[in-house]
Parts: C-alpha cells; structure tokens; sequence
C-alpha cells in the first residue's frame, strides 16, 4: 500500500484546505517543488498534486507548477487533479510526464467522458469521487449532488480505470481519521483498486488500512497530517511494507 503525500496548490503555493473550503487553508510552502523533493527524499513513490484553482476555474490554472514538478521528478510517479475537464489537458499533462490524471467533476456531469478518456488515454485515467454523506460532491466541493459515490464508482468499473481516489469530504483537512469503512466498501463494490483520502491522520490511520490492503486499497493519500507531524510519511511506508510482506 503507497503512502502518497498530496501537494495542493493555491495561488502557486502549496496549502491545505479544511473540508474543501478555499476561505479555509493554510500555507506551507511558496516553493511547492522544494516540497516535491522533501516528500521523494521521505521515499514516496508517488505524489498527488491538486490544483485547487483549477478545480474551481474548471481548467489548469496551476498547471505550469505540476509541469515543473514532472520535469523535477521525471522517475516519480505523479497522478494530478482540479480542472481536468477536456482531452487537450490531459494530453499536455501526459506530454509533461505526469502518469495520471484524476477526473472529478466531469466524471459526475458526464460519465461517457471517462468512457472515453479511457479509450483515448488507456491506463492514465483516476477518477476521484469526493463525497459527503455517501454522495458525490463537485466543483471544487462547492456543490452535492444526488448521486451515490458507490452507484458512480461501479459505472466506471469497466471503462479500464486505473483507480478510484475517494475522499470523505467532512473527514478532509480535519485530522479526524479515515473512514476505513466506506472507502472498503466502495473498493469492493466496483472492483477497482482505491486510493483513501480524507482524514488520515496518523499511524493508527495507516494500520487500519494496511489491514484492509487486500481488500482493493491501493494506498493512502495525506496531506495536512504529513505537514503537522502527526504522520511520518518513511516510517509509515516502511511499516506498511513490513506488514504486507509478512502476510
């Protein structure tokens, strides 16, 4: 199971947002290629970045920051979000050595085009789901629909999707803990490997997980936990390889 850090970016700089809410972040760092490299000299193996304006403007406005950071890290893994709503963003992501790119809104508004992405990008499309009460949320959080997070992950299952990252959103930017439960249920349910966000907090997070790794959890997403301290991005990642190689 990958422990990812997430680097979002506002108005050039890395932040973490509480719950979604733009009015709500704090900043971390105004060089957020410098905390690339902090994280890939933690050991990461794989970061997902988020333009956070982008997922409000409804295309790339950070999207010169991301470039860099691929460029930086042309080994590493990257998977990005925010603003990803027409083929010509994902080809000049793809173009600049990100490995994934994270559908979010569209995937809710218009399913067929994750249909199609996938076809036209064949294993470069995340969907993310974000999700309050079991519903998807979008629009950078600012709207829930009515549609079930479960009900949506299964319409994708055989598009050819690479994951599913889900987060809960009353859990984001909180330090209140993952919601094992849901994002389990929804792994099995669409039979797609889940990436866990929202909540994760601390070790404690990481070992609850981890138990359920088999279960369709390919890794964990955090952010303000890795920031504050609480989490340890080498000692979780170390630990939770340890478990899975004794199994």
């Amino acid at each position: 199971m990958l422990i990812i850090p997430a680097i979002d970016l506002k108005d050039g700089k890395c932040v973490r947002l509480r719950q979604g809410r733009m009015d709500d972040s704090t900043v971390f760092s105004d060089d957020p290629v410098q905390m690339a490299e902090r994280w890939v000299n933690a050991g990461a193996r794989r970061l997902h970045l988020v333009d956070l304006n982008g997922a409000f403007a409804g295309e790339p406005v950070n999207g010169e920051i991301v470039k860099a950071i691929a460029r930086r890290f042309p080994d590493l893994p990257i998977q990005i979000g925010g603003g990803i709503r027409s083929p010509e963003t994902i080809q000049a992501y793809l173009d600049a050595g990100v490995h994934w790119v994270i559908i979010g809104t569209k995937a809710v508004k218009e399913p067929e085009f994750v249909t199609e992405m996938c076809t036209r990008f064949p294993g470069h499309i995340i969907v993310g789901l974000d999700a309050k009460d079991g519903k998807v949320a979008t629009d950078g959080w600012a709207e829930v629909s009515s549609v079930d997070a479960v009900e949506l992950a299964c319409r994708f299952a055989d598009d050819g999707v690479s994951a599913i990252v889900y987060t809960d959103i009353a859990r984001d930017g909180m330090m209140q803990g993952v919601n094992v439960e849901a994002t389990v249920r929804l792994a099995e349910k669409s039979r797609l490997p889940v990436i866990a966000s929202g909540g994760v907090t601390d070790m404690e997070d990481i070992k609850r997980l981890t138990a359920v790794a088999d279960r369709g959890i390919l890794g964990a997403i955090t952010g303000r936990a890795i920031y504050e301290g609480t989490l340890d991005v080498a000692e979780a990642q170390a630990w939770s390889d340890q478990q899975l190689q004794q199994r």
